[in-house]
């Protein structure tokens, strides 16, 4: 073999070995990282707001157990909420306050969710022109004991016909609130206990107060039938207005008889 061609041989393979050389160093080397920017995280500013320890029902007293001051962004603040650079007393100020809607754990406490201590608790819950009317329940006639305060419930008025045999049934309120139930607890032969409403306190207008007034004098039984909570949106109704007694003309005299009504004229 001349010289020349073998010279040739020997620089192409130094050549491509110094190429695969190379090539591995090249991949054995760690990527470049890029550098990480300088990033400055700044706190919005807060302020101390008056907030619910614990979830509180309606008509639960406010004490310091249940109260607490919490950070609250500053650009979130809204009327109504109570803050402690402007009442720094206030924990001790609503001590045994009232609540009149519920508050759940950590939520602000409100000015209007709440009464002062010195309010009657029922006529605290009572929005302005309501009446709190009582009526007597058991678990038969109030949906198996699960009717709970701020529920609605239409009221079924069940009484006897007055000729022949049967019953009759109707909606005498549709849509009302209730505002408490008086529960007991009773204990069953094998030990659970159970509680159990005995009277159930409504939120009703005038006239509505009046019409279920002459339907417990009327019916056999009074029934709470529980609506769902999406109700809770619809304007309750009138109820039935035939229960109620005179006119707009006259006033009259409301007679019942054997669950029989007859309004009859003051002028007879």
């Amino acid at each position: 073999m001349k010289p020349a061609r073998v010279i040739v041989m020997a620089v192409a393979v130094l050549a491509a070995g110094g190429a695969g050389y190379l090539a591995l160093k090249l991949t054995s080397q760690p990527a470049p990282q890029a550098a990480a920017p300088n990033v400055v995280v700044e706190k919005a500013p807060t302020v101390q707001v008056l907030a619910s320890k614990a979830s509180l029902p309606v008509g639960a007293r406010l004490n310091p157990e249940t109260l607490i001051w919490a950070d609250w962004p500053e650009n979130g603040i809204v009327d109504g909420l109570i803050r402690q650079d402007q009442r720094p007393e206030a924990i001790a100020e609503l001590t045994g306050a009232i609540v009149r809607l519920p508050l759940f754990e950590g939520e602000p406490v409100r000015s209007e969710k709440i009464v002062d201590s010195s309010s009657r608790v029922m006529s605290a819950l009572l929005p302005a022109g309501k009446r709190a009317v009582a009526t007597e329940i058991s678990v038969a006639t109030s949906a198996g004991g699960f009717i709970l305060p701020n529920d609605r419930v239409d009221v079924i008025m069940v009484r006897r016909q007055i000729e022949g045999e049967g019953y009759t049934t109707e909606v005498i309120l549709s849509n009302v609130r209730v505002l408490a139930i008086d529960q007991r607890v009773e204990e069953s032969a094998n030990g659970e206990r159970t509680a159990v409403g005995t009277t159930a306190t409504l939120e009703l207008d005038p006239e509505q107060a009046k019409i279920i007034t002459v339907a417990q004098q009327m019916a056999n039984r009074l029934t709470l039938a529980l609506r769902s909570v999406a109700d809770v949106q619809e304007a309750d109704t009138g109820g039935a207005d035939y229960l109620l007694s005179g006119d707009k003309g006259s006033p009259a005299i409301q007679v019942i008889r054997s669950g029989a009504v007859s309004n009859i004229s003051a002028a007879n």
